[in-house]
């Protein structure tokens, strides 16, 4: 499994928006400088993130993007998945139907263990383990 560039953009964000005081926002122009993501990636990537809920956008003088809860609530398996879709290691642990050889195949419980072990630790890692220091908006 390897996510995408989207995906790591967007947890880039979400790091650097954890990293700010509870009631500052960030401008987008200013997440795409200091996290070097293109601004009009970055323009797609806060859109997802905030259909999922996971940040607020406001516009105007003092409009910006900040986090939509704490970072302690934020999950990296949350954001992963509002830019990748569900997190699969092979078609077969996400729809066992699709194998004809699911119910006989040495392999299919290996792949869903390791599936529900890795989405284990993405739902148990947040951000705010990732947001020890503050940062530095302008």
């Amino acid at each position: 499994m390897q996510i995408t560039r989207q995906a790591d953009y967007a947890m880039r964000t979400i790091i650097f928006l954890s990293r700010l005081d509870p009631d500052e926002k960030a401008p987008t122009s200013i997440i795409a400088e200091k996290q070097q993501i293109p601004s009009s990636f970055l323009a797609k990537i806060i859109s997802q993130l905030s259909v999922a809920g996971l940040i607020h956008t406001s516009r105007g003088a003092h409009g910006g993007v900040s986090l939509a809860r704490s970072p302690q609530d934020i999950s990296v398996l949350e954001v992963i998945e509002a830019i990748d879709g569900p997190v699969m290691l092979n078609e077969c642990t996400h729809n066992p139907g699709i194998c004809i050889f699911t119910e006989d195949c040495p392999m299919h419980s290996m792949w869903c263990e390791m599936r529900n072990d890795l989405l284990n630790k993405l739902q148990a890692t947040t951000f705010e383990q990732f947001s020890n220091g503050r940062a530095a908006v302008l």
